[in-house]
């Protein structure tokens, strides 16, 4: 069964650093393609950004320079480092992988910006 359990949310004030982490299990995460997702109050769910299995990586525009991806194969893990944040960055953050054709969800964590 796969899970992905994410952690790092939070409170902070804008033009501050916070660092998501999603650990997983039950999957063959070194192979699979790895996204950061957002979804705000009265919008849809978009991607942050996204590491494939090769740590190749995009970033949605309104993050890049600001946010990185990484992923630890070792532990089944990938993070999220977000600097400079902004008041439009407040969202619940999910992260999302794909195994056997299936997408996967973590259960979404807070991130407040206050200006």
């Amino acid at each position: 069964q796969v899970q992905l359990v994410e952690s790092g949310g939070g409170l902070v004030q804008a033009g501050g650093s916070l660092r998501l982490s999603c650990a997983a299990t039950g999957t063959l995460f070194r192979f699979s393609t790895q996204g950061w997702y957002r979804q705000a109050p009265g919008k849809q769910r978009e991607l942050v950004a996204q590491i494939t299995n090769f740590s190749a990586t995009t970033y949605a525009d309104s993050v890049k320079g600001r946010f990185t991806i990484s992923r630890d194969n070792a532990k089944n893990t990938v993070y999220l480092q977000m600097n400079s944040l902004k008041p439009d960055d407040t969202a619940v953050y999910y992260c999302k992988t794909r195994s056997s054709d299936t997408d996967y969800w973590g259960q979404g964590t807070q991130v407040t910006v206050s200006s």
